[in-house]
């Protein structure tokens, strides 16, 4: 007999399925909607205890924390809970010749500088009536995570910026109390030195903590490891990507359904038919489907609708939120696309893990009016549109707000290892297999959010392993094939961009200032020849400014020379702040002016302040978010969608002779931009002097330049030369102005 003719025994299976499933599908409903998964959040105040040995529970927990939240939140505190050198850090302070010589010969693991290896989490839940699974969900912790129930140990995962899943099945107490230990690390120097547990030369202090959320995941046969949703927007379509799995020793003959409805108003948009699903005893199978989606409504920062995915199995169901959004780089036109169309990116960074070591950050990242104000309220303010969140990961809430504002989110996993040189000549390669399945539990996590446009593999990093090995290996995973950033390496794809950190004032912080703003009257913006991997990628501006102030104005360890050589040291901080805005408003026109850059990325937003860091953030008040109202004025009015630069950083203009000033405008929106250009020389009182209007003109994501002539008048003294591009048909604040500082000189 012809073995091509010959039903399979799972086929024929199968074919008796469908017949019946006419039949059974009602009652199938029936069960979908009693059965599902139950999740049980962890989160609140737990027990908390330290010590030297990984595997010996302490026998008190006599102090509370807070989860999410870091050890440094304890009550009563533990002393020095953060005190612990990185290598890189050490290696910033062998540069520097700030540490003694016997750190030359061993600094690779870091400095432990505290009586502790280990803190260990304590609580107690009642679980309910048996279920066939019951799972533990540590969205992110730090340094390495082990986990124990009920005195039997579960298991432990190494990752400190990626979700853990414990399998409590062999130890919980149905329908009755558990005890559950979860022990993380003090130091990351308990986990082996060449895993990844964050890089960074100018991080001082490195907390522990749990800090994401906990959970316990009840569901039944089979269950679903992982969804991913990934849209196409040409076609109005979805592709569901389903791992399920039956943990049971029995087998499962279920289905697979799929409904999709709008997050905001709960309205239907589209079913799918019920997939026959059959498992056998631990097997794990992965499902592929294609939905429509109506009319698709797609997302964006000026319009972030979302879906909701609701998937079951008969025994297990999630909800799964997504956008109609599709983010890529060109390199022919050395633009980002956002569905389908040119967009151009304008934003900040946020050092969250830096931000950990501030004296004010306390529990602030896990309340949710302060990080809505700092994702949603104060972005839009200053028409950012896209941030990079930077040496360091944030707690996933954060993704899912960026989802529902409309932010843009380039996700850089936690590594800066910078070149060769920056160890003293030690070297150690990371672990490829580690980054591996580290890359691929982090993309795991993010890859159904639409803010998620773009995945970062490193900062500043010289190290071929990203795109040899690690790129390569994770790059298919993601349906959505977001592009890759890769640092100082070769970029991984011809279409991938490539980061440049413009730093025209870092000469200042080595020795003489060999920068002035007048020299960008001759430039044209482009990258300097060799500062990028490669010249036929789109480059994008992710850090620039070299400019830092604390909060209070006083300089940061990498300014204090600049400022000296830029304005002197007989200044006030209000003078330093002032400055600050001033020069970085006027770099950030400069970049977007020439559009050499898909996008112009400031650095940085937030990150810690206080004396001795190399670089702080722009507040005020950091508590109330409340930013510098000298940065708030002049960088928001730099990154208006509609912007304008004067090309012109001359410190004197004389009296009694005619000027002519060169004004560049870009247009970031789709639509006609039209208006009227005023260039006026005011008072700092804002007296006007002399001015002169002209109608401008551009395209949508058009540019143009203006030459516009003033007579100065017969005058001396401090004065503003403005530019003010007022659209037509738009109130006053849509205006957008550009300011120069001079002086006025007698004829």
């Amino acid at each position: 007999m012809n073995s091509k003719t010959i039903l399979s025994n799972e086929r024929r299976a199968l074919l008796r399925w469908y017949w019946v499933l006419g039949l059974i599908l009602p009652l199938l409903f029936v069960m979908d909607a009693l059965a599902g998964r139950t999740v049980v959040p962890m989160d609140g105040a737990w027990r908390i205890a330290d010590g030297k040995s990984p595997s010996e529970i302490p026998a008190h927990f006599s102090r509370t924390v807070p989860v999410p939240g870091l050890a440094n939140l304890a009550q009563p505190a533990f002393p020095r809970v953060d005190a612990f050198l990185s290598r890189e850090q050490l290696a910033n302070r062998i540069r520097s010749k700030l540490s003694p010589a016997e750190w030359l010969t061993n600094y690779w693991a870091g400095k432990v500088d505290q009586d502790r290896d280990y803190f260990w989490y304590y609580r107690t839940f009642k679980a309910p009536a048996e279920r066939s699974v019951a799972l533990l969900k540590i969205n992110k912790a730090q340094f390495g995570t082990a986990v124990w129930l009920n005195g039997q140990k579960l298991g432990e995962y190494a990752g400190c910026f990626t979700a853990s899943l414990f399998d409590l099945n062999k130890a919980i107490h149905w329908n009755s109390e558990n005890t559950l230990i979860i022990r993380i690390g003090a130091h990351p120097a308990v986990l082996p030195d060449n895993y990844p547990t964050g890089s960074d030369f100018e991080k001082i202090k490195w907390t522990p903590g749990i800090y994401d959320s906990v959970s316990l995941i009840y569901s039944d046969n089979p269950v679903i490891e992982t969804l991913q949703v990934a849209p196409r927007i040409s076609t109005g379509e979805i592709l569901i990507q389903t791992r399920v799995k039956n943990h049971s020793t029995k087998s499962v003959t279920t289905t697979l359904a799929h409904t999709v409805k709008t997050w905001k108003g709960n309205r239907r948009v589209t079913v799918s038919n019920p997939e026959p699903l059959m498992l056998q005893p631990g097997e794990e199978k992965i499902m592929a489907q294609t939905l429509s989606i109506p009319a698709a409504h797609l997302w964006s920062p000026e319009d972030p609708f979302l879906y909701v995915l609701e998937t079951t199995t008969g025994g297990d169901s999630i909800e799964t939120r997504f956008g109609m959004r599709e983010f890529r780089f060109d390199a022919t036109t050395q633009r980002a696309y956002l569905n389908g169309k040119v967009y151009y990116l304008r934003g900040s960074n946020i050092t969250l893990h830096r931000f950990f070591e501030d004296p004010l950050c306390q529990d602030l990242p896990w309340k949710e009016a302060w990080v809505r104000k700092l994702l949603r309220d104060l972005p839009k303010k200053m028409h950012w549109n896209y941030f990079r969140f930077c040496i360091g990961p944030v707690p996933d809430r954060w993704f899912e707000i960026c989802d529902e504002v409309g932010l843009l989110i380039q996700n850089e996993f936690f590594v800066w290892t910078g070149g060769p040189g920056w160890y003293q000549g030690y070297s150690r390669a990371h672990d490829a297999n580690e980054m591996i399945r580290q890359y691929r539990d982090w993309m795991r996590d993010h890859w159904n959010h639409p803010s998620v446009a773009v995945w970062d593999a490193n900062n500043e990093t010289k190290d071929d392993i990203f795109g040899t090995k690690i790129i390569p290996a994770v790059r298919p995973l993601d349906l959505s094939n977001r592009p890759w950033e890769n640092s100082y390496n070769p970029p991984a794809d011809p279409n991938d961009p490539v980061e440049d950190h413009p730093y025209l004032m870092s000469s200042g912080y080595f020795g003489p200032l060999n920068f002035k703003m007048t020299d960008l009257e001759t430039r044209d913006g482009k990258p300097r020849p060799g500062a990028l991997p490669s010249d036929k990628n789109p480059p994008l501006i992710n850090e620039y400014g070299w400019l830092w102030l604390n909060r209070d104005g006083s300089p940061t360890r990498l300014t204090e020379n600049v400022y000296a050589q830029l304005i002197g040291t007989n200044v006030t901080a209000r003078q330093r702040l002032d400055w600050y805005a001033y020069l970085l408003g006027a770099k950030t026109e400069f970049w977007r002016a020439h559009r050499h850059y898909a996008g112009i990325i400031h650095f940085v937003y937030l990150t810690c302040s206080y004396p001795g860091v190399y670089t702080a953030d722009h507040f005020q008040d950091v508590t109330k978010l409340k930013l510098d109202p000298a940065f708030q004025d002049y960088v928001g009015e730099a990154f208006r969608p509609l912007g304008v630069y004067i090309n012109f950083f001359q410190p004197k203009l004389q009296a009694g002779q005619s000027q002519s000033f060169t004004v560049m405008m870009v247009n970031d929106r789709p639509e006609v931009a039209h208006g009227t250009l005023t260039l006026a020389l005011e008072t700092q009182s804002g007296r006007t002097l002399v001015k002169s209007e002209r109608p401008f003109a551009l395209d949508g994501l058009g540019a143009q330049r203006y030459e516009i002539s003033l007579p100065i008048p017969s005058c001396s003294g401090n004065a503003v030369l403005k530019a003010v591009a007022q659209p037509h048909n738009q109130n006053r604040k849509e205006a957008t102005v550009s300011r120069r500082w001079l002086q006025v000189t007698p004829e």
